[in-house]
C-alpha cells in the first residue's frame, strides 16, 4: 500500500506547540507592557507642551511689565542699579546682580512659561520664565535648581533656584544676575522691580 505525503510528515510535538503559544504571548504581553507604560507619558507630555502653549499665547495678550510693578527676585536684598557696567570682552552688563548669601532663595518676579532649566557658557547654571507680552525673565549663577521643568507653570514668588556663583561669576559673591528680554532685547530691569 503506498504511503500518502500528508502520513511522512511528522506531526509537531505537542510541546513544541503549547511552547511556541507560549513565546507569542510571553511576547505580546511584553509589547503591551511597553505600550502601556509608554503611552501615558507621551499623552502626558504632548498635553502639558499644548497647555505650554495655550498660555504662552494667553501671556503674549498680556501687558508687558512697568516701572515698579514687578517684585524682587531676592526679597529683603538690597537692589543696586547694575546695569550697562563693564564687563569682560568689551561687553556691557545686560541686567543686574544681586547679591546674597549662597542658597538663598530665587523667586520668580513674574507669573510665566518656563521655558529654559538649564546652563550656558557666562550664566551657568540659569532660568527662564517667559511673562506677561512676551518678555523674557533670566535668572543667572544659581547654586542649583528648584524643582521645576521646561514648560512648567510658575507665579510670581515661586522658587525657581537657588544664589550662587556658576558659569563665568564662578569666584565671585554669590549673587543672582537678572535680566529682563523684550523682543529679543535686554532691557533694564532696575526700574521694573519694586524697591523695599
Amino acid at each position: 500500500m503506498p504511503v500518502t505525503q500528508k502520513e511522512q510528515q511528522p506531526k509537531p510535538n505537542f510541546l513544541r506547540r503549547v511552547l511556541s503559544v507560549l513565546m507569542k504571548a510571553a511576547v505580546l504581553l511584553a509589547l503591551l507592557f511597553v505600550f502601556d507604560k509608554l503611552l501615558p507619558s507621551i499623552s502626558q507630555q504632548t498635553q502639558s507642551f499644548v497647555v505650554a502653549k495655550w498660555q504662552q499665547l494667553s501671556l503674549l495678550q498680556q501687558e508687558l511689565p512697568t516701572e515698579n510693578s514687578l517684585p524682587s527676585p531676592l526679597p529683603e536684598q538690597h537692589l543696586t542699579d547694575t546695569w550697562g557696567a563693564a564687563r569682560s570682552q568689551g561687553r556691557s552688563h545686560e541686567g543686574i546682580d544681586i547679591f546674597a548669601p549662597r542658597g538663598t532663595l530665587i523667586q520668580s518676579t513674574t507669573q510665566g512659561i518656563v521655558s529654559k532649566v538649564g546652563e550656558n557658557t557666562l550664566g551657568g547654571r540659569v532660568v527662564v520664565v517667559v511673562g506677561p507680552g512676551g518678555a523674557g525673565h533670566y535668572y543667572a549663577h544659581l547654586e542649583d535648581y528648584a524643582d521645576i521643568s521646561p514648560n512648567d507653570w510658575v507665579d510670581a514668588g515661586d522658587v525657581i533656584g537657588y544664589v550662587g556663583d556658576s558659569g563665568n561669576a564662578k569666584g565671585t559673591p554669590p549673587h543672582v544676575h537678572y535680566g529682563i528680554y523684550i523682543n529679543g532685547s535686554a532691557v533694564n530691569p532696575y526700574p521694573l522691580l519694586q524697591k523695599d
